[in-house]
């Protein structure tokens, strides 16, 4: 029974990334400009066009798909809530604002020092979500999202104040419409950040599932709480700015991605790690193809694919938890055959618990 399960799990993973490869391939010769492969053996303008555009793009939607839905994943896993994300735990709108703040203090400073500012207020804002929701208490599922957009607005309303104020609106816009029409060889490598932070946050895994179950469950086995919430919350908001930097604002990925997988494998972070992230490169990269193909030769900016589809499933998620509970986000966890222990399960998280139900346990 357990190789069939493995079996299982190792099939999807191979899966996703043999479409995944396919998809990239198919993608390099997707555009405005019709690319053959016997234009390339011969060399010329479209070998330029192929070697500083079309692979910094791919390689642009690669990062990004993978980097925003592990982020996603981290969030609902140190939440223990499966409606936290970059989107809805006002993680992108702070970003925004510290690409903002850097925009009028140094206007001439250039990328790196937009880029630290988004780092930090990206952090910043995605620790005071945390702290609020905890120092609320709040046990509904789908109030804590709703809390975060709020949280979210409010930032926004300071930004869009500030770009207004200082008539940097025009500047800013770019941050707020995510797009890789403009990536080509020179100005993306920001977001290989990606990469390494992906690789951390596999490393950490099991210390995110143990966070995830609440400060005393994590004192309990020598986890240091502050220390592993703090890395994981400091990753998702790194990778979600790097990719705002970059590409701008591509809203839904670290939120409906996890979920998504997560009906299928569960909601064991090292089990769903390596699918997410594969998944959800697949996810964005399909999305741009589609925004390059509507309109040809003109391109749709990929934010207004993601948002539609993303708005969509994110209704429909909220819809069926509203209806079924947590059979919206653990399905198989519950049933005739685990009648038996449900009573023993309830006990465990009346001790060790405390902490996802403040935290708005999904």
């Amino acid at each position: 029974m357990i190789q069939k399960l493995h079996s299982k799990s190792r099939l999807s993973t191979v899966i996703l990334a043999a479409l995944l490869a396919i998809l990239s391939v198919l993608s390099l010769f997707v555009g405005a400009t019709e690319i053959h492969i016997s234009s390339l053996l011969s060399g010329g303008m479209e070998l330029k066009i192929f070697l500083l555009a079309r692979i910094p793009r791919l390689l642009a939607i690669l990062c990004t798909g993978i980097g925003m839905s592990v982020a996603g994943l981290i969030m609902q896993q140190l939440c223990m809530n499966k409606f936290v994300s970059p989107t809805t735990g006002a993680t992108i709108q702070s970003a925004q604002f510290g690409i903002a703040l850097a925009m009028v203090f140094f206007p001439t400073m250039g990328l790196w020092v937009r880029t630290l500012f988004a780092f930090a207020l990206a952090v910043a804002g995605t620790l005071a979500f945390v702290f609020f929701i905890q120092r609320i208490q709040v046990k509904d599922t789908v109030l804590v999202p709703l809390v975060g957009i709020m949280f979210g607005n409010i930032i926004g309303g300071v930004t869009n104040f500030i770009s207004w104020q200082w008539e940097i609106n025009q500047q800013l816009n770019t941050y707020f419409s995510g797009s890789f029409a403009l990536i080509i060889q020179g100005n993306y490598e920001l977001v290989y950040l990606v990469v390494p932070l992906v690789i951390l946050a596999f490393l950490y895994a099991n210390h995110f599932n143990i966070v995830g179950m609440g400060q005393d469950f994590s004192k309990n086995l020598g986890v240091n709480y502050n220390l592993i919430l703090l890395l994981g919350l400091s990753i998702a908001s790194v990778i979600t700015a790097s990719v705002i930097v970059i590409v701008g604002q591509i809203s839904y990925i670290g939120l409906i991605v996890p979920n998504l997988v997560a009906l299928f494998k569960g909601d064991k972070i090292r089990g769903t790690l390596l699918d997410t992230a594969l998944f959800g490169a697949l996810f964005v990269l399909i999305c741009d193809i589609l925004a390059r193909s509507i309109i040809i030769p003109y391109e749709i900016p990929i934010e207004l694919i993601v948002g539609i589809v993303g708005s969509v499933i994110f209704i429909a998620m909220l819809m069926y938890k509203l209806k079924h509970g947590k059979k919206a986000i653990r399905p198989g966890r519950h049933g005739r055959h685990h009648r038996h222990g449900h009573h023993h399960r309830h006990g465990h998280h009346r001790h060790h618990g405390h902490h996802k139900e403040a935290a708005g346990d999904a």
